[in-house]
């Protein structure tokens, strides 16, 4: 099992809406795509001093699974342009770990 963890930051003025275009449109257009090898995802959130952090925890079979999602550079962030007007900064490699 693989599991992908993405950080992304916003504003607190955008956080909620971020988190409501997380929940009602990323996440279900992930889902809808049925890719094989693909467990779920989970959302983290808190407020930081200046901003809200986000991270994204995904789970796949496989890192072919990942590719699958992600495509060949599968360490490239997948963030879509509604997020990425949303956002003041992110990671753009998500990070991939080995379940144990």
């Amino acid at each position: 099992m693989i599991t992908r963890i993405w950080h992304g930051y916003t504003s607190f003025d955008n956080a909620d809406t971020y988190e409501h275009l997380l929940k009602r449109e990323i996440f279900t257009g992930i889902e809808n795509r049925k890719i094989e090898g693909y467990k779920g995802i989970q959302l983290l959130r808190r407020q930081l001093e200046n901003e809200t952090e986000f991270i994204t925890i995904m789970w796949f079979d496989s890192l072919e699974s990942v590719k699958a999602f992600a495509g060949e550079e599968y360490e490239t962030a997948v963030v879509p342009k509604a997020a990425r007007l949303l956002l003041s900064r992110f990671d753009e490699k998500s990070q991939h770990y080995e379940v144990r």
